[in-house]
């Protein structure tokens, strides 16, 4: 789904191989150590003893409710504990000191009393450890169905405890049982869908957690969607049936989607024919769950007359079709096979509640029986609650599950979503069948979200989502505590997706925050000492996360964003040493920083949609923070930096601010996520000037909608304190500021949430009065290709003047004023390993006078007070070709480059 108009380790298990059993009282809640220990947390978890020690020789007895694939967990982790022999048998008592029963037992759960798994629902199971009066030990494994002793055999995996010299278990009852039916993930995500090595690893990873669900719907899989009438290949048939076995493995139910919707006739034989062979075919490989999305399409479009004909048009006839397509799937297919569970489907109408002809049809016209899909009041909502939940069950008709598009990124190009699961209530769970996970284009990242879906799936009362992210992160990184604190970091950086989490990095944010809030003390030493630990440990992270991860497939898939981290860590490393230098080593090292930043917006990762941009990191805060320190330094240079723009919204992909302010009206930047009151767009004219004409102009021919629906447009001279233009609720917002109103800021800020995205493609303010001293510049050697004699005095030392050549005699380059002026002094920024020996001249009533040289990277020249008409660098023959980033003037007057 997207915006409309667009070897396992079990779960905390390597935690409880590196820690001693703590025990606790008799019942487990979020506020013992069984919370942590066994996860997801059992219902109810009672202590029962001491414990006792595993010997290398321990029993096992097989029950009915057993199966290979419970044995084969119990046997791993016997291995793991040290049993060198596992004496196993079918029902009798092997009459070992210690001995598993697996399957129920009631006799030896009578022994331990411990009531038996008898009347617990689907999946549950009891744990029972302990030791008879003759000093046997037990540990039963009983569960209601052979799912549930499944669910046992990992729960005695997590619980299992190392000790020197031999393993231990805990004296422990557990019943246990899922909260939710449907607990697990749908690939459902637009972009490079999974490798076949990424979906056997992540139905292991499922059954592990206790979740039970994967659905295979991945929207560029064309055979699922755009090519759904064309059977499999037979390679890939094959590898649908390995990974259909490998789920049933893991008592996973492996659900088959196939998304006919883009061209689907309703009235065509054919066409349900064609829809039926192809679950027939994964029928045939064992499939027993089957999915019909009609996401992501438009209802109003038939493609076939005939669909025209019979139905009509709207959103009521879009349900009818939709609902008798349904109905004969259920009724002539899923209800004639044996073993099936209900069918699914996923309507058009996915992202609301509200009453609408089209989910009226599909309460009254489709079989109750099939099973409907929600995200949420909209696509990628901030909270799902239980009142919203209520309403989807009522409105639509039918049982309801939960698509949560998290932590999906195939509309948050660039970004990796690594925060917690947060704004889900427990309580939906009264009125849902399941919530599954729509994960990212990265399977083996997605696990960090994942381990909590499983905790709110099975136990939705003791779900807590701070304390569930931790444990996921822990688990990622095998106990280890630096690496965990090193995740811990670059997940902060990975917070923001703008839906759930529209804060970007908070935890760097905050140390930031304090860091401005010290430098404006004027102790900027201790400023720079408060925030370095943040900054360091942010470029330390990646090369800990590496070494310490026990999944390779988590450091291979984040690659790109470690790597980045890394830079942007060290840009801003630089950035501190910018402001703990001067002259040429601040220079030095503002050129650092900037390569820096270059560096890691060139990397790319090879996954779509993620290919087409940058890796995004700890976006709108370490960006800002470069950004500011080089305005910092700006303004120590004298440099005075050209028009430019910014948003508190997030950008879709490449679309950035700085298209609001290029003159080309067909040019456009866009936001990733809708606007809240408060979100804004800004332009700095760069100093503070007389304002006139200001236009707004919002949305675009292929997405109209994407604008600001309700905002006021403002102006300021600081940042701070604002004024009102105007007011408007249309995509185009124009306005004439009073006669002499001067601004260096405007924004145009919304007062109420939106819808849709933002589009703004110009944001124009027209500047009036005498304006500053501009300078105009050319001379020799003429610049490279692709440079421009303006990069050397653009107020933007990123851009650089790159001669064509070594200069010769007599080569100079001049900057002529737009009106003579005095001159206090003239800095030359030029890049390291391209700077040229230069005269620097000024030219006073029609004649050059020399006022200094410059040798090197940085050279500040004192001009004395002459009024000068223009600025020239003779080159000194022999130099290298020059490359120069930044002309600076600093007026007499004290006002860089100002009026």
């Amino acid at each position: 789904m997207r915006r409309r108009p667009l070897p396992f380790l079990s779960a905390v298990g390597v935690i409880a191989l590196t820690a001693p059993l703590a025990l606790a009282a008799p019942s487990a809640t979020a506020s013992t150590p069984y919370a942590g220990l066994v996860s997801p947390q059992p219902q109810e978890l009672t202590r029962r003893g001491d414990g006792f020690p595993i010997p290398p020789v321990v029993g096992l007895v097989r029950g009915k409710d057993s199966d290979a694939d419970s044995e084969r967990v119990v046997r791993q982790v016997l291995e793991r504990a040290g049993v060198t022999r596992v004496k196993a048998t079918d029902g009798a008592d092997p009459g070992t000191p210690t001995t598993i029963w697996l399957g129920q037992a009631n006799t030896t759960l009578a022994t331990l009393r411990v009531t038996s798994s008898t009347g617990l629902p689907a999946e549950g199971y009891v744990l029972a450890a302990g030791q008879d009066r003759r000093g046997r030990s037990h540990v039963v494994l009983d569960g209601v169905d052979t799912d549930g002793t499944y669910y046992a055999a990992q729960t005695l995996s997590q619980l299992m405890q190392p000790r020197q010299g031999t393993d231990w278990m805990p004296g422990v009852a557990i019943r246990d049982w899922p909260t939710m039916r449907y607990r697990g993930s749908i690939e459902g995500f637009y972009g490079t869908p999974w490798s076949h090595a990424d979906r056997l690893d992540h139905v292991d990873y499922l059954g592990a957690h206790r979740m039970n669900t994967y659905e295979y719907a991945p929207k560029d899989d064309p055979y699922h969607r755009e090519k759904w009438r064309e059977p499999y290949p037979a390679d890939k048939l094959a590898q649908l049936g390995e990974l259909v076995s490998r789920a049933r493995q893991n008592k996973v139910d492996f659900t088959f989607a196939l998304s006919p919707g883009l061209d689907i006739c309703y009235t065509s034989e054919s066409d349900f024919q064609a829809l039926v062979a192809k679950f027939e075919a994964l029928y045939a490989l064992g499939g027993r769950s089957f999915n019909v999305p009609l996401d992501d399409i438009n209802y109003n479009v038939w493609h076939c007359d005939a669909d025209r004909a019979k139905y009509g048009t709207g959103g009521a006839a879009a349900g009818r079709a939709q609902s008798e397509l349904l109905n004969r799937v259920q009724r002539e297919w899923v209800e004639t096979k044996p073993g099936l569970a209900p069918l699914q489907m996923v309507p058009t109408e996915y992202y609301n509640v509200s009453e609408t002809p089209y989910k009226k049809a599909l309460r009254e016209l489709m079989d109750t029986d099939v099973v409907v899909h929600w995200t949420g009041v909209g696509v990628v909502p901030r909270t799902i609650t239980a009142a919203q939940a209520a309403q989807a069950k009522a409105v639509f008709g039918h049982d309801i599950l939960i698509w949560d598009n998290y932590p999906v990124n195939d509309y948050a190009a660039g970004r990796l979503l690594l925060a917690d699961y947060s704004g889900r209530e427990p309580a939906l769970a009264s009125h849902v069948a399941g919530v599954i996970s729509n994960p990212m284009n990265q399977a083996a990242v997605s696990k960090v979200a994942l381990y909590s879906f499983a905790e709110l799936g099975w136990n939705p009362a003791s779900y807590d989502e701070r304390a569930s992210w931790l444990r996921a992160l822990a688990e990622r990184a095998g106990g280890d505590r630096r690496t965990v604190e090193a995740l811990k970091v670059f997940a902060d950086l990975n917070t923001y997706d703008g839906t759930l989490h529209p804060e970007s990095a908070p935890e760097l944010q905050a140390a930031i925050d304090t860091f401005w809030q010290t430098w404006r003390t004027g102790d900027r030493a201790r400023a720079i000492a408060v925030l370095r630990p943040a900054v360091n440990a942010v470029a330390a992270a990646p090369a800990v996360i590496r070494a310490g991860m026990v999944d390779p497939a988590f450091t291979a898939e984040s690659e790109s964003w470690l790597k980045a981290t890394e830079l942007w860590g060290r840009a801003m490393q630089r950035g501190l040493s910018v402001l703990a230098a001067d002259g040429a080593a601040a220079w030095t090292a503002r050129q650092q920083m900037t390569d820096l930043v270059m560096q890691a917006k060139a990397i790319r990762d090879g996954r779509l949609p993620h290919s087409g941009t940058y890796p995004r990191i700890g976006e709108r805060v370490v960006d800002q923070l470069i950004a500011e320190i080089g305005r910092v330094h700006d303004g120590w240079l004298g440099v005075v930096p050209h028009r430019g723009a910014s948003t508190s919204l997030g950008t879709y992909q490449d679309y950035v601010p700085a298209r609001m302010v290029d003159g080309d009206p067909n040019t456009f930047f866009w936001s990733n996520g809708s606007p809240e009151p408060g979100s804004e767009v800004r332009v700095d004219l760069g100093e503070t000037t007389e304002i006139g004409d200001i236009a707004v102009l919002m949305g675009k021919a292929s997405s109209p909608n994407d604008y600001i629906p309700s905002g006021v447009l403002e102006y300021s001279v600081d940042g701070s304190q604002w004024t009102e233009l105007t007011r408007a609720t249309t995509a185009e917002v124009r306005a004439t500021a009073p006669a002499g109103t001067k601004a260096r800021y405007v924004r145009y800020r919304a007062l109420a949430a939106g819808d849709f995205w933002v589009v703004v493609r110009e944001f124009s303010v027209q500047t009036l009065g005498a304006g500053r001293t501009e300078l105009t510049i050319n001379g020799t050697p003429a610049p490279a290709s692709g440079s421009s004699y303006a990069a050397a005095v653009d107020g933007n030392v990123e851009t650089a003047y790159l001669a064509g050549g070594v200069p010769a005699a007599g080569d100079s380059l001049v900057a002529t004023l737009s009106a003579p002026r005095a001159l206090a002094a003239v800095t030359v920024l030029q890049r390291t390993g391209a700077a040229a020996a230069a005269d620097v001249e000024v030219l006073v009533a029609g004649s050059w006078r020399q006022v200094g040289q410059v040798a090197g990277s940085y050279a500040e020249i004192d001009s004395q007070g002459l009024r000068a008409e223009a600025i020239r660098l003779v080159w000194k023959g022999g130099s290298v070709a020059p490359q120069v980033a930044e002309l600076v003037p600093r007026w007499a007057s004290g006002l860089a480059s100002g009026t």
